[in-house]
């Protein structure tokens, strides 16, 4: 080889070397907003983060990168690509983030819920899936549902009686406590000696964990947490869950257990503490934990789309009457509806899925990557948070033509369904972190209206149009109405 070619060859291999050098470890990565230093993205995030991560998404895409303080962050925005998280990638996104309150509050995060995945998480779901909330074990509690219905509905009957507004939505409320209580505890927290006292700390612990601080993203700015007494009332919500856990497991543990006909939640997991049950195995921290799951998803978010669902046929009263046309033909001379007569009313069905789409109870889901992923040609680094922002998917044009309507009849004769296999309908998730509540949580909700529509008609106060009611939303846990809902039974049919 000569000295020309030589240098020429040396050049050469100069200049790729240079190319590889500044150009390794630069990431393609989804658009973004621009940022600030230290908090990144977080001073665009509003009180309602789902409408503000929304109007994001209508400029920079249905996969944006955002960075909240130091948490490199995903969000998601359409099926497609919650399709790509929640199946195409489902292990590799299958974890949870860790996050300061969640894992004081919920025991290091040892429920199923915030717990990260392996393991452990499997063998839980799995406890939930066959001795919690299986299909025979929902059947189970029909007595339960059917007890608080008939006490709900007879307390709409005195207020008809007396010609008084109805809190709907204090009163869905207290009627999701008591199913959740008698269905975990075996009683009404009216009738436990604890139960008061746990349905507050819940409150209070609903109300630290989704009212995120920037030590959560910033962590050393950890003393304005100290300043502000965030902490000191995160240390109290610990020490009366504590008392009350504690006293409930002690009571428990105390019982004989003879009757195994008429076992609550808290009786079968301590039957798996105490290796009652072949083949599963828990830990008493773990079994506390997963008593705070079932309240905390549980009340809140049936409770949330109950109050929904009457909001909008309130707004709707054509659907209202559709509905309670169809409830009652069906019905006839009947009094009690069962699980058979539900099968038969689609158009009920319909509106509960409409009113999922447009107010899933849970705005955002949480994830996080487990591994390097090329998600649609963009690399996702491991320990990177998702929120995928099921309530924008459910207003995507792509799917849902004028999805600002409530139009229950859109899936009348459709095969869309909140099951966890159509993405643009995911208000309980999907995949392997879908929500293992689903079936009693819905079985609960369609029985409640079906009964409210069939024996009631419904008004609100002082003459008031359906399209004067707000629909003003309040962040939290679950995203529910801001105003409480107030309505008037103005015929009773029984």
């Amino acid at each position: 080889m000569d000295e020309i070619h030589l240098y020429i060859l040396l050049f050469t291999l100069t200049i790729l070397f240079y190319a590889w050098y500044f150009t390794r470890g630069k990431k393609t990565l989804p658009p973004s907003p621009p940022k600030l230093p230290i908090i990144g993205n977080l001073h665009q995030i509003g009180e309602l983060p789902h409408r503000s991560l929304w109007q994001l998404s209508k400029k920079h895409g249905p996969l944006m990168f955002l960075r909240f303080g130091s948490r490199p962050t995903l969000i998601v925005s359409s099926a497609e690509v919650a399709k790509e998280i929640m199946k195409t990638h489902d292990l590799s996104f299958a974890s949870k983030p860790v996050l300061i309150v969640p894992k004081k509050l919920f025991y290091d995060m040892t429920d199923l819920i915030n717990l990260p995945y392996g393991k452990k998480w499997r063998k839980l779901r799995s406890i939930f899936m066959h001795q919690l909330l299986s299909s025979t074990r929902v059947k189970s509690f029909n007595s339960i549902r059917e007890e608080e219905k008939c006490l709900f509905v007879e307390k709409i009957k005195g207020c008809f009686m007396s010609s008084s507004p109805v809190n709907l939505t204090d009163m869905f409320k207290l009627l999701t406590n008591d199913m959740i209580c008698s269905a975990a505890f075996g009683k009404k927290h009216s009738e436990s000696k604890y139960g008061k006292m746990f349905l507050d700390s819940l409150d209070e612990a609903v109300g630290l964990l989704f009212n995120f601080t920037l030590v959560e993203f910033v962590p050393w700015l950890g003393w304005i947490n100290w300043l502000t007494g965030y902490n000191a009332a995160l240390d109290k919500c610990v020490k009366k869950r504590d008392e009350v856990l504690d006293a409930i497991t002690e009571e428990y543990l105390a019982k004989s257990g003879d009757d195994k006909s008429k076992q609550c939640f808290v009786d079968i997991l301590l039957d798996i503490y105490k290796g009652n049950i072949p083949g599963v195995s828990i830990d008493l921290i773990t079994l506390k934990s997963v008593i705070l799951d079932v309240f905390g998803a549980g009340t809140e978010t049936s409770a949330t789309t109950l109050a929904w669902v009457m909001t909008e046929l309130i707004r709707h009263p054509e659907v209202m009457k559709k509905l309670q046309d169809e409830i009652r033909e069906i019905m006839k001379e009947k009094h009690h509806i069962t699980d058979d007569d539900l099968e038969k009313m689609h158009y009920l069905k319909a509106v509960v899925k409409e009113t999922f789409r447009v107010h899933p109870p849970v705005a955002i889901y949480f994830h996080l990557s487990r591994e390097y992923v090329n998600l649609m040609g963009f690399d996702i680094e491991p320990e990177t948070m998702v929120i995928i922002n099921a309530w924008a998917i459910g207003r995507d044009p792509a799917y849902w033509p004028e999805p600002e309507k409530f139009m229950p009849e859109r899936f009348l004769n459709s095969s869309v369904n909140f099951r966890g296999s159509d993405f643009q309908l995911i208000p309980f998730g999907a995949g392997r972190r879908i929500c293992p509540g689903l079936g009693f949580a819905v079985s609960s909700i369609e029985h409640m209206i079906a009964n409210l529509m069939h024996k009631f008609d419904w008004a609100l106060p002082d003459g008031a149009k359906g399209e004067d009611l707000d629909v003003m939303e309040k962040p939290g846990f679950t995203i529910g109405r801001k105003n409480p809902l107030l309505v008037v039974p103005t015929k009773c049919y029984f």
